[in-house]
This record gives structure tokens, sequence and C-alpha cells, in this order.
């Protein structure tokens, strides 16, 4: 199937050094900037992408509206040998793969893996594509694939550091919630009030009230104080789920500062235990090196 002719009005403005619009060459390692038709099927989809989920529906509208009228953004992808790499616009591409489209309009950018998750998650952030998780996610990926700080990462997505924890945050919620966040059930301000307590019994049963009563935020804060205050009144108290020493929760973020991984700690009247997360044999040794060599200096 041709693609419908025409890539947009303006779409020229888009290229800072005014190129025109050229059916694709053979990538080379020097290639940046250009704005290309490229055959759809010399793309490959970016093994960092952050989305993992793509809305059946809102694909096929998209597909529907691109048979029409063609692709009227460019996608964004990277050379890699003979074919390209997507750094951002998959379901354009994908939208362009349903309509049998022979070529793709494409900007091209050098950019390694960890620029081109970055990228990424910029332009899906900034179009409001990545639920929070999702967004959780990619900023984990770019922690443990990349071995970035959470300053590095806010750096990378243009936003501030506080955001990037509160939002790596979501990861510590209990599966339940999570989807709740994922599903769009429960907003970004919820997930945030609900971590305020590390009951996780306790959230979940909130969780469940905010869906069932429409709890507002304020509500939540409000029910996690009168917790606080009396933990019998709202949930009978077990002693696997009593609230935990007030400075442990921060304690555990520093240490998963620190060590730039997850970390669990969990103490009853007579011991403690730390759980210190690590992804690969490489990462354990970054970790006794961060842990070892800090006593020497």
């Amino acid at each position: 199937m041709a693609r419908p002719g025409g890539l947009g009005k303006g779409l020229g403005a888009l290229i800072p050094t005014g190129e025109g619009v050229d059916t694709a060459p053979a990538p080379t390692a020097n290639t940046s900037a250009g704005l290309m038709e490229i055959p759809v099927g010399a793309i490959r989809a970016n093994p960092y992408q952050p989305r993992q989920h793509f809305d059946e529906e809102a694909l096929t509208a998209l597909a529907d509206s691109v048979a029409e009228l063609g692709v009227l953004q460019p996608i964004l992808v990277r050379p890699d040998g003979e074919t390209f790499v997507l750094i951002a616009g998959e379901r354009r591409w994908r939208a362009a793969q349903r309509c049998g489209l022979a070529t793709i309009p494409a900007l091209v950018r050098d950019a390694d893996n960890a620029g081109a998750l970055a990228q990424a998650i910029v332009e899906n952030v900034q179009r409001e594509q990545l639920n929070p998780l999702e967004e959780a996610a990619a900023y984990h990926q770019l922690i443990d694939d990349f071995s970035l700080t959470h300053d590095d990462v806010a750096r990378r997505v243009g936003k501030s550091r506080a955001t990037v924890t509160n939002t790596l945050r979501l990861m510590q919620l209990p599966p339940s919630i999570q989807r709740f966040v994922r599903d769009g059930t429960l907003r970004m301000g919820h997930a945030r009030a609900l971590l305020s307590t590390p009951d996780r019994a306790f959230q979940e049963q909130l969780a469940r009230r905010i869906v069932s009563d429409d709890l507002s935020v304020r509500a939540v804060e409000s029910a996690i104080r009168d917790r606080e205050a009396d933990p019998a009144a709202i949930v009978e108290k077990q002693p696997s789920q009593r609230l935990r020493p007030p400075g442990l929760m921060e304690l555990e973020e520093l240490l998963s500062d620190y060590l730039d991984t997850r970390v669990s700690v969990t103490m009853t009247d007579r011991r403690g235990k730390v759980t210190i997360e690590f992804a690969t044999l490489e990462d354990l040794e970054r970790i006794y090196r961060v842990m070892t060599e800090s006593g020497r200096h």
C-alpha cells in the first residue's frame, strides 16, 4: 500500500539544518539530523522502549488515521549497520506496519542506548503516553542497566530529582495497588499518600476504599493520620502488620540511594534484617565495592 501523499504542513521546520525529505540511503555512523523516508521494514523496535503496553483500540484508531492522512509526524531513529533502531515513535511505526506503508518519515539521530532510552522517555512523558508505573519502570531501567543515579536520571529526562525519586517509589507498592495505578483507577497523588504508611496490609485496604468510595487524596491522608493515632480504630492490628519505627523508612531510602539499588529493612523485637537486591553478579560486585571502598577513606 502506498503512503498517502504529503508529510503534513510545516514538517520541514522541524529540521534545523533545512534539509529536504530524501529517500533513506544505507545508514552510516555519522548520519544525523536528516529527515528521510525510511523503508518500514528497515526499522527495528527499540529494545529499551519503556512502554510495554500498547492500547489496541488506540492503535487501531491511529492506523485508520495513518491510512487516511499518512504519517504526519516523523519518528525518531538511530542508524545501526544496514538498518535503523527506533528511539521514539513506536506507535506510529506500528500503525504504518498495519497499513502496509512502504516507507515512513523519520528523523535520524546518533544515540547510545542510554541516550535512546532517555529520549524515548522524554517524548513519551511529555506526550503523557506513559502511565506512572511505566515511567517508574523506565527510570528503574536507566538506573539498573546504565548505572545512573537518581540525579543522573533527573538531568536526562528534564525532571527534578524529587519527582524521579517519588515516581520510583511506586515500585514499592504492593502489586494489587500497582495495578490500580497502571489502570488509572488510582491517581499519582493517591499513590504518594499510600506510600506514607509502611503497613502494606493497610495500604491495600485503603486502596480498595479509594476505589469503592472515590476518596480524595486529602481524605486518604486523613485516614493515614487517624491510623497512626489509633491503629486499632481502622484495622485490627496483627503482629506482622505493625507499623515500623518512624526512622526505619528513611534509613531504608538512604541505603537505597547510597547503594543505587532497592533495599528493604525488617525489624522485630529481637532482631532486624537488611535485604539488598541486585540484578547480576556484576551488579553484586558493584554493591560490594561501594560498601567496602567507602571504609578505606
